[in-house]
């Protein structure tokens, strides 16, 4: 898509921008300008219609936008080796005539390695490069997205072009002022504009770094362990058995520790249990009439 833009300075010094007709040829010397015709409502509507109109410089200044898209991706690949596999994306970057932005490598469960890869590249080389990144592993998922801006980036240049055309003008009032006050004034509304402009110049910068160099984003993971795929490890069992036997030891200490306060009350309560009782005095047995004559 293309957007045409014819820009003229008016007698008043603002930027008139009018989009061009898609059924109608415009000649560098032509401009949409305005005339009112009345509908069936009875309401003033606007009419685009062709006229010529004088400029400084004997002609007009058409922009042309292409359609403005940034591109990105996201990529989950299974890959045997993390380290390589980094290392030939950042190939792949290079070679497409882009680079690698940034990369992070962690060790998770069971020494898995894993690492996140994001890479720039020109636009036109999107889909080769993506292509190539999914040739490094298993495919686990894939996101492509393409944000138009184009309306953003056009409502930026026009912007840009009306407060150039304001900072020319009050460039050329501050040299014919002569009052103190005025200039001072000007200066004002020059630095606001100037603020304005550096402004706008970021956003535009941003959005063609945006728009010229893609990025993909590419998780790359190592592969689940298939069990029996090392073998079996004795030392390792071993370190695990001498692991649990120590920990089983931390328990039984914890534990004593914990209930060391019971234990020496339940003992002091025992001691004087049997304190109390080896103090009674025995008790005679009694002798009864019939076990007298037993006797």
């Amino acid at each position: 898509m293309i957007l045409c833009i014819g820009m003229v300075v008016a007698t008043a010094g603002c930027t008139s921008l009018y989009p061009a007709s898609p059924d109608t040829k415009t000649s560098s010397q032509d401009v949409w300008t305005s005339e009112t015709r009345m509908v069936s409502t009875g309401s003033a509507v606007p009419v685009p219609a062709r006229t010529q109109l004088p400029s400084s410089t004997g002609s007009i200044g058409v922009l042309v936008i292409d359609t403005k898209i940034i591109k990105t991706a996201s990529l989950n690949l299974e890959v045997k080796d993390v380290p390589g596999s980094i290392e030939l994306l950042k190939a792949i970057a290079t070679e497409k005539g882009g680079y690698l932005s940034s990369t992070s490598m962690q060790k998770g469960y069971n020494d898995r390695l894993s690492a996140t890869v994001i890479v720039r590249v020109p636009a036109a080389q999107f889909d080769t490069a993506l292509a190539g990144a999914k040739a490094l592993g298993t495919v686990k998922s894939v996101s492509t997205q393409g944000e138009d801006v184009t309306e953003e980036y056009v409502d930026l240049v026009a912007q840009k072009t009306s407060y150039q055309n304001q900072l020319n003008q009050y460039n050329e009032i501050l040299k014919k002022a002569v009052n103190v006050e005025d200039i001072i004034k000007v200066q004002q509304q020059i630095d606001r504009v100037q603020t304005e402009l550096n402004r706008l110049d970021g956003r535009l910068k941003y959005l063609d770094n945006r728009i010229d160099l893609s990025t993909i984003t590419v998780n790359l993971q190592e592969p689940e362990p298939v069990g029996g795929d090392t073998g079996h490890n004795f030392v390792a069992t071993i370190n695990e058995g001498i692991a649990g036997f120590f920990g089983m030891i931390d328990v039984i200490i914890i534990l004593f520790i914990t209930l060391l306060p019971l234990i020496i009350i339940g003992g002091a309560a025992y001691g004087i249990y049997r304190w109390r009782k080896g103090r009674k005095p025995a008790v005679a047995p009694v002798v009864t009439s019939e076990s007298a004559e037993k006797k």
